[in-house]
């Protein structure tokens, strides 16, 4: 069984720091490219960064580029997405997800993955305080 378990949400004020974590279990970790996602109520879920199975190729949409860094340790089996600058738009639920086949590229797995397949977190909750 997959499991796949977010870490490191919280109550940030506006310009501060977080970084998130997500380790998997249930898969080769190292073999797949993963992402991260993130859904606010009312609005569907989307790609915020995701990265190739050996990290070395990334993809951050608009919104995040220049604040957020994806990266992953594969001898860990641990994802992680480095927030900073947050402002108050950036709240959200953030998902970790992959979709366990290797067959998207990292722009691929954040534009137009079919968001009922793959593997995913539970989510973690990041609110940004004005």
């Amino acid at each position: 069984e997959v499991v796949m378990v977010e870490s490191g949400g919280g109550l940030v004020q506006a310009g501060e720091s977080r970084r998130l974590s997500c380790t998997a279990s249930g898969l080769a970790f190292g073999d797949f490219p993963m992402g991260w996602y993130r859904q606010t109520p009312g609005k569907g879920r989307e790609g915020v960064a995701c990265v190739n199975r050996s990290g070395f190729v990334t993809y951050y949409a608009d919104f995040v580029k220049g604040r957020f860094t994806i990266s992953r340790d594969n001898a860990k089996n641990t994802l992680y997405l480095q927030m900073n600058r947050l402002k108050p738009e950036d709240t959200a639920m953030y998902f970790c997800m992959t979709d366990g086949r290797d067959y998207y590229a990292a722009q691929g797995l954040c534009t137009y993955f079919p968001l009922d397949s793959g593997y995913w977190g539970q989510g973690t909750q990041v609110t940004v305080s004005s």
